[in-house]
């Protein structure tokens, strides 16, 4: 396991540091550098068909696990009270599997009203400058 440290910030900052989570209530999402070490930097959407953040008062943790399919590294962890904790490895069928049950999940949820939360995201990648 590792321990890492989360930032509660308003706005992203442009340059991220190792081993931290930034934590934006205002624009609903985390962000951190893949703590495999290949440095991409992991966006992950707090809504309801995304991922759910909670707060203790001391750690954060993140539900579900955070699996960077489209990196080259395909890392897999659990962020559990300000510790990393390492997941399987999915194979190519079952990273196909979860990525159409996340798109069920989100037509379901949303149905074709895309525009509140892609519009917050959008605000929130233009204010990182």
């Amino acid at each position: 396991m590792m321990t890492i440290l989360h930032k509660f910030v308003e706005q992203i900052p442009r340059d991220l540091d190792d081993n931290v989570i930034y934590i934006s209530i205002k624009y609903g999402t985390a962000i951190h550098k893949c703590f495999c070490g290949c440095q991409q930097e992991v966006v992950t959407p707090l809504t309801p068909t995304d991922w759910k953040l909670i707060y203790d008062g001391k750690t954060i943790s993140l539900s579900p696990s955070i699996g960077n399919w489209s990196y080259k590294c395909q890392s897999h962890y659990w962020i559990k009270r300000n510790q990393v904790i390492w997941a399987e490895k999915w194979t190519d069928e079952e990273i196909r599997e979860g990525r159409e049950r996340e798109r069920i999940n989100k037509n379901r949820y949303y149905g074709n009203n895309k525009g509140g939360y892609w519009s917050k995201i959008i605000k929130w990648f233009s204010n990182r400058n």
